[in-house]
């Protein structure tokens, strides 16, 4: 907590979706919150709406570069001294619908540099401040997703990152024992956010045909994230999978 008594969050991703969700729901349960994200004219609407009261601090910054993620965790620390919580969102599906053989290696890269190294980078960084600080210790939350269980067709680049966070989430959550830092991973599953807009119309699956997808508010998913966050570092939700339910994830679809 910092001198006001309030707990300090950072989320990436903070401009749109999830992002803006969890930080919305954040700052309404008391929480002093750091939104960054890639574009400045977003991250003032996610603080106008979570209203005069709140504690909103801005920083835009790209989390695939690390200068912008050093100059990042610097404002945090600058503003509040502290970081009890990071919320790993920042991620980018890439070009959609395009074959492997046709992805290009541009392409490839930068889907790997924001959703894989993008997230360790703020891991790292919340990692050294969590380790530091006293007391000791915080609370690290990576977004995964429902593709970190299960590929959808054309989607190698985004399904790899969110693979590979499972194995991120299991390192930081060891590696943060000795310094009680937790760490858990949300899979996420159809929240209606701008990236899944297309479920809404027809989307490709596995049998090579078109189907609308269902799925669920985005709050529902800040709710989860919110339990986590709250808990006492001495219980950690490690894995947690969140979904519209009737989404084609279980059986058969």
């Amino acid at each position: 907590m910092n001198a006001s008594g309030k707990k300090i969050a950072l989320v990436t991703g903070a401009g749109s979706g999830i992002g803006r969700s969890v930080a919305l729901t954040l700052a309404a349960a008391g929480w002093s919150v750091a939104a960054a994200g890639r574009r400045s004219e977003p991250l003032r609407e996610t603080a106008k709406a979570a209203g005069a009261d709140a504690d909103v601090l801005c920083v835009p910054a790209d989390v695939s570069d690390p200068d912008d993620v050093a100059a990042l965790f610097g404002a945090v620390r600058e503003q509040y001294g502290r970081l009890d919580l990071l919320f790993n969102n920042a991620g980018t599906f890439g070009p959609g619908g395009v074959p492997l053989e046709d992805l290009t290696y541009e392409a490839w890269r930068q889907v790997v540099d924001v959703n894989l190294t993008g997230s360790f980078l703020c891991a790292q960084a919340a990692f050294r401040q969590m380790k530091a600080q006293d007391p000791q210790g915080g609370r690290i939350i990576n977004n995964g997703s429902i593709s970190a269980h299960v590929p959808r067709p054309n989607s190698v680049a985004y399904t790899a990152t969110k693979h590979a966070m499972t194995g991120l989430t299991k390192s930081l959550s060891l590696d943060g024992r000795p310094y009680r830092i937790a760490c858990g991973q949300i899979d996420i599953g159809n929240a209606a956010t701008e990236m899944t807009e297309r479920m809404q119309t027809g989307i490709l699956q596995a049998n090579g045909q078109l189907a609308v997808e269902p799925v669920m508010d985005a709050a529902d998913v800040a709710r989860t994230v919110l339990h986590m966050a709250e808990l006492p570092l001495e219980a950690n939700v490690q894995f947690a999978t969140v979904m519209a339910t009737a989404m084609p994830y279980i059986g058969r679809g």
